[in-house]
């Protein structure tokens, strides 16, 4: 401690020192000259005056004194101010929590206005977040806090903060930076191990160059992980193995241990990749749902959003949904790609019967035509063909949908947006007011939307539009669940056509075969009239050993060993008449509808598939697969039988009289 007299002590009277300076005079700890020295040191410089006096004494202040130069600048800066202080002695703040709200403002604005988050007010209304400041009356940092939170909503409450604390505060957050950045890349370095380029080179990842779509979002929402390199690479080869396979579904899997991705190609679900490690889950799923402009913060409902690619030169659009499950998030994106699909009705339906019934129907100036059958059916194709026909510039064609599909020049096309409450019973609406001659409804949800849909049937409109429903009778049950009036569906009601998709048999490696009785009995048929037919099976090589053919030239170059290649429609096709019309207003049972359709001619999903078969396009364990059911097979047997005409297991040619078959010997059915 410097010695002064004691009279000498007394004496000193220094108005241009603070009370603190003039407590350390008074108390010994430095002499006037010293303290001159020091205040104009610390203004100059911005350190904090007991560290000047330190420096210059060569001795460090009591605790107790420092505690009250702390308090009395406090004090000094709230009168200043007119704002709450903060001492960070009394409101401690840990590194991890000062990190995390450093998501909200960005540490170079904290660094170049000197402020800092400190808490976030969620219950205050609106909410706010409290941040320290060393100058509040700062017209530009309060600017730039306006700024950066008006994005969220939230208003800013301002606190003062002493320069030296705040400069503590910002050292924690830079360190804490420091730690995340070193976790990010060991991270990295981690994923780069667990995701090797072997895995891809096994299985392949596609050619061609996956690049951002010219009027795409750019990808502005990063989150740790997501961004680094091995998972953007991951993603990216995702994608270009699923282009490159023209495939149609993209399955992300979360499972206990792994995470699996499966592709479905020609409507079966396969696995091209093997399983990636349960680590990079989150990283994965995260990538997918920034891309997809979702809120990757969001873990616990489902979302919906949309990716769009250029692809060997052509726009691809993905459409995403994350859905919640119990080992993370499952991604699920259906591929839209519109350069592959050629429209027309005569590529898509090969019975000239059943062509040429839709397109009798679809020629018609007004009346409700339904095209049914379970997602992925190719149900917006079919409608959008129909549309390729009468796409003339003298009729006005408008569409609603969710969302457009198919891009068709001369067509008003309009989106959902729910957020806008534009639905499709809305947009129908103001269809109706824009003198449409025919409208397309992408999918019938609701009775509102089905009411709207047959009111526009019924005043002059073609309205084409989809329902899910297992066959082309089953539309009538379900337009009754919604609510709609019988006499208003058989008054609208053109037809209705139900459709699946088969896979087509590969033409190059497929292996003729013949059927026993009882396996063509299973299907309704009867070896006497199958005599002439040539039927066919896949040649379906094991996925463990498509490798080893491959490897030695013995693998199908078309389908790769699966055995079947591409797909081929299956249509059944409803036609209204008086005596449908009538079973409708008498409310009678699917199976009453579909017998009568049958009798008038209808040929049923199993009918039309069987034919399939005869043909060479496609084998019975697809028909299995796909379109087989007993109680199909019993409808369209006991239609036939209603006509006295046909022999109930060989399906024989039979005379009124005939009470035996007399090919195979079975009793004449009788109801």
């Amino acid at each position: 401690m410097t010695n002064f007299s004691s009279a000498r002590r007394a004496l000193v009277v220094q108005t241009n020192y603070s009370p603190f300076g003039n407590k350390l005079i008074q108390g010994g700890y430095i002499s006037p000259e010293l303290m001159s020295q020091a205040q104009e040191e610390s203004r100059k410089s911005g350190r904090p005056l007991p560290e000047v006096i330190a420096t210059l004494t060569g001795q460090q202040l009591p605790p107790d004194l420092i505690r009250q130069y702390k308090k009395q600048q406090l004090f000094e800066l709230k009168l200043l101010y007119g704002v709450e202080a903060f001492d960070p002695e009394l409101e401690e703040m840990s590194a991890a929590k000062l990190g995390a709200l450093m998501e909200l403002i960005p540490l170079d604005s904290c660094r170049r206005y000197r402020f800092i988050p400190l808490e976030r007010d969620e219950g205050a209304m609106p909410p706010s977040v409290v941040v320290a400041m060393v100058e509040p009356e700062n017209l530009e940092a309060q600017d730039e806090l306006k700024r950066i939170l008006r994005a969220s909503g939230m208003n800013v409450r301002r606190r003062v903060i002493a320069p030296d604390d705040y400069q503590q505060l910002i050292s924690l957050c830079l360190q804490e930076q420091e730690r995340k950045e070193a976790a990010i890349a060991a991270k990295e370095q981690e994923q780069k191990n667990l995701i090797s380029e072997d895995a891809f080179a096994k299985f392949g990842d596609g050619e061609g160059e996956l690049e951002e779509a010219p009027d795409a979002e750019m990808d502005l929402s990063t989150e740790g992980d997501a961004e680094s390199q091995p998972i953007v690479d991951t993603v990216n080869k995702i994608l270009r193995k699923a282009l490159s396979d023209g495939v149609s579904d993209i399955h992300v899997e979360p499972q206990e241990e792994f995470l699996r991705i499966r592709m479905r190609k020609d409507g079966v679900l396969q696995e091209p990749f093997p399983r990636f490690p349960k680590a990079v889950i989150p990283a994965i799923t995260s990538r997918f749902k920034i891309i997809s402009n979702m809120d990757i913060a969001e873990r616990r409902q489902a979302q919906d959003g949309r990716i769009r690619r250029v692809f060997q030169g052509r726009t691809v659009d993905f459409r995403v949904n994350a859905l919640p499950t119990q080992y993370g998030e499952k991604i699920v994106l259906r591929i839209l790609d519109n350069s592959s699909t050629q429209l027309g009705l005569d590529k898509l339906i090969g019975d000239p019967e059943t062509l040429q019934k839709v397109r009798d129907v679809a020629a018609r100036p007004f009346g409700l035509i339904l095209v049914t059958g379970p997602t992925g059916s190719g149900k917006s194709t079919t409608l959008y063909s129909i549309l390729a026909e009468r796409n003339d510039p003298g009729v006005n064609i408008s569409t609603a949908e969710d969302p457009v599909e198919y891009t068709l020049p001369g067509l008003t096309q309009c989106g959902v947006i729910r957020e806008k409450n534009l639905t499709f019973a809305n947009i129908l609406r103001a269809f109706l007011r824009q003198d449409p001659d025919i409208i397309l409804v992408g999918e019938t949800r609701d009775k509102e939307t089905a009411k709207t849909a047959i009111e526009a049937a019924l005043t002059g409109h073609l309205v084409l539009t989809t329902l899910h429903t297992n066959d082309a009778a089953g539309a009538i049950a379900r337009l009754d669940e919604m609510g709609v009036e019988p006499f208003m569906v058989s008054g609208a009601l053109l037809g209705v056509l139900a459709q699946r998709l088969m896979r087509r048999v590969c033409d190059e490696c497929r292996i003729p075969f013949t059927p026993t009785p009882e396996e063509l009995a299973r299907f309704g048929l009867s070896a006497s009239r199958e005599v002439n037919a040539e039927f066919f099976k896949a040649n379906t090589i094991p996925a463990g050993e498509r490798q080893a053919l491959a490897n030695s030239g013995q693998l199908c170059g078309k389908c790769s060993g699966v055995g079947y290649k591409g797909r081929v429609g299956v249509y059944e096709f409803l036609q209204n008449s008086e005596e449908v019309a009538e079973l409708i207003n008498q409310g009678a049972p699917t199976e009453r509808i579909s017998e009568k359709a049958v009798e008038q001619g209808m040929k049923t999903l199993l009918a039309y598939s069987l034919e399939l078969v005869r043909q060479g396009h496609t084998t019975f364990e697809e028909v299995e697969r796909v379109t087989f059911t007993d109680t199909g097979l019993e409808a369209e047997l006991k239609a036939k039988r209603k006509t006295g005409l046909t022999c109930q297991s060989c399906e024989a040619a039979l005379q009124p009289e005939w009470m035996d078959c007399p090919y195979c010997m079975t009793p004449r059915f009788q109801d």
